[in-house]
């Protein structure tokens, strides 16, 4: 198994990094405005500025203390079984995530843009915990032709 990992400093509070990987409405604050509850299974559904669907994902929310995991249930075939987990910590003034995006079964080009991007969501989370205004789909930084 391949995992894409990242570290990201933030200046807030534990609790509130919780609350946005944790809830929907702070999901829809720095990854996709259209995020929505069905019953327990949340489901993101990335667009285009033009309003053209890109892609979605369906995940069930794992809290548990300072770790939070999403175990996906639907999207790309490869994301299909494996889990993001967050770690929070707090060292000094920031509240540190380790972020992992994990049990991948194997390196692939879907990898590498998925690893690009979470890296421009986790900035899109640093600026929603900091300042309230996160760049949630579909304003987020695009990386390339497939988003």
């Amino acid at each position: 198994m391949v995992d894409i990992i990242h570290r990201v400093g933030i200046r807030s509070p534990i609790s509130k990094l919780q609350a946005a990987v944790s809830s929907v409405e702070g999901i829809a604050g720095w990854l996709a405005r259209n995020t929505s509850d069905h019953s327990g299974a949340v489901e993101t559904v990335f667009e285009s500025p033009e309003g053209q669907e890109m892609g979605r994902i369906g995940y069930e929310i794992d809290p548990k203390g300072d770790r939070v995991k999403w175990n996906f249930t639907s999207g790309p075939a490869e994301w299909v079984g494996t889990e993001l987990t967050f770690d929070l910590s707090r060292q000094g003034d920031y509240a540190v995530i380790l972020f992992g995006h994990r049990n991948w079964r194997a390196p692939s080009e879907l990898m590498a843009h998925s690893s690009m991007k979470w890296a421009t969501f986790l900035l899109s989370l640093k600026q929603y915990a900091e300042t309230g205004m996160g760049e949630p789909s579909p304003h987020d930084r695009r990386v390339g032709d497939w988003s």
